[in-house]
């Protein structure tokens, strides 16, 4: 097992070199790669196998894999599967391929990591990956976006490494759980940058932009799987950790009102989604013990409705509920839309029953008012008038075939969660939600300044959030 494994983490960047030897077999090598991980993932979830590997004794690197990183793995094999089905018919080049194929094997790694040093490096190499891929178009708009993008995340991971030398100098380990006796300064140091890098609270204000300006198959990969490379840390962090537990959950229910506040009252399409996913990692660091499972039904459904939102007449609102959209169109998106609000037969229900079961008893009425907030924004796509021509792009329903079967698939992964009271919980919140929606929201013209997302204020914003994080971690 743990042959395979290296071998595992090492296949995308061998795979990714021999992409650019040979253009040709980038699309097949591409799709060959999220095969195996998949794979890799299914046998992790279904063995309910762990395994630690430490390498390089203190200095080097620490591996856990177990059933949180399947999950998470899982998440990524599937959405970076869909990703190259839909650039199938484009005239993407093997270079797109290649950096798709780095992305992904760095998010792996990223998800198996226990030790700050390893981390970091794969987070700095998903932070060029992405940053290529953001700027593919090569218009000044998308260079703009990725430069940004690439500032602040090298921003965070600077306070993210002083943290994590703090953390050896004390405990002679870069491991995870050296947290445990690490100083003040080195917690809120690592936190920073983790709550940065995964779009956490206010630190996560630099995704809205990111997000829904780019192409819409790397809207899909950023929503999808690169900002949990942030979140799954903290997650794992607060299950090793008994004394970071409360402070991942005190920012998790703030990012998830954060997020619904403005995505409720955001009128474009893209950015709706984008603020919505700044909601969700809300959810997944909500339970961390729920966290992966979370992870895979927040990553399915967003890639799946950036991908339907791509091929939408319009990304305003206003115009959309002029137009007729294709009937077949709109049941992807109201099937996506029904999962990331819980609604049952989907693995959005089991997700938010999991979490909803294992939060404490201080977070159960704010999550479970932060549930209903999430059926009021998707309301907004769920009763958008349909029944006109389809106009889609070329090569559209393959992946979305693959990951709404994907959505029903899965949602037996946690079967326990079909009781009659959690149906009735779920279909209540929904329809309270969608109450809201027509009685309130629909014709609401309020909308939030966007002043807070400029790139001045994203940079005070970490000194600000560091602050903070100092007194929290002392009290």
């Amino acid at each position: 097992m743990s042959t395979i494994t290296i071998a595992w983490i090492g296949l995308p960047f061998f795979f990714g070199f021999v992409i650019y030897l040979f253009p040709k077999l980038a699309k097949y090598l591409a799709l060959g790669i999220s095969l195996v991980s998949t794979g890799y993932a299914l046998q992790l979830l279904f063995n309910q196998s762990s395994l630690t590997l430490t390498l390089l004794d203190n200095f080097g690197v620490t591996l856990v894999i177990d059933q949180l990183s399947g999950y998470f793995i899982l998440t990524n094999a599937l959405v970076t599967a869909a990703v190259i089905l839909y650039c199938w018919h484009t005239d993407k080049t093997a270079f797109f391929y290649m950096q798709t194929v780095i992305l992904h094997g760095s998010v792996n790694a990223a998800f198996v990591c226990a030790d700050f040093i390893s981390l970091y490096v794969a987070l700095e190499v998903i932070s060029i990956a992405a940053f290529l891929l953001i700027a593919y178009p090569r218009n000044d708009r998308s260079i703009w976006v990725a430069l940004r993008y690439l500032f602040i995340s090298n921003t965070a991971m600077l306070f993210y490494l002083v943290g994590a030398v703090l953390v050896y100098q004390v405990n002679h380990s870069f491991a995870f759980a050296g947290l445990h006796k690490a100083p003040t300064e080195a917690i809120a140091l690592i936190f920073l940058g983790l709550l940065t890098k995964g779009g956490v609270f206010v630190s996560g204000l630099w995704l809205p932009l990111t997000h829904s300006e780019s192409d819409t198959p790397v809207s899909a990969l950023l929503s999808g799987i690169v900002v949990k490379t942030g979140v799954f840390p903290l997650v794992r962090c607060a299950l090793i950790v008994e004394e970071i537990d409360p402070i991942v959950r005190i920012f998790a229910v703030g990012t998830v009102y954060l997020g619904v506040i403005y995505a409720v009252l955001e009128k474009d399409t893209k950015r709706t989604l984008a603020l919505s996913t700044v909601s969700q990692l809300g959810w997944i660091l909500a339970a961390p013990i729920a966290g992966g499972f979370y992870a895979l039904a927040h990553g399915l459904a967003k890639s799946a409705l950036f991908m339907i939102a791509g091929n939408l007449p319009s990304r305003d609102f206003k115009e959309l509920r002029k137009t007729q959209i294709s009937t077949t169109l709109w049941v992807v998106l109201v099937i996506a839309s029904l999962s990331i609000s819980g609604f049952p037969l989907l693995i959005g229900f089991g997700a938010k029953m999991l979490t909803l079961k294992n939060v404490l008893s201080w977070q159960a009425i704010a999550m479970n008012v932060g549930a209903v907030g999430t059926a009021i924004v998707y309301a907004k796509f769920i009763f958008l008038p349909h029944g006109g021509r389809e106009i889609v792009r070329s090569g559209f329903w393959q992946p979305i075939i693959l990951l709404i079967a994907a959505l029903i698939v899965t949602s037996g992964l946690y079967y326990q969660a079909y009781t009659m009271a959690n149906i009735i919980k779920a279909v209540a919140i929904i329809g309270v939600g969608w109450l809201a929606y027509f009685l309130i929201f629909q014709r609401s013209l309020l909308s939030l300044p966007r002043i807070l997302e400029q790139f001045e204020h994203l940079i005070g914003f970490m000194s600000l959030m560091l602050i903070l994080l100092f007194w929290m971690v002392l009290t």
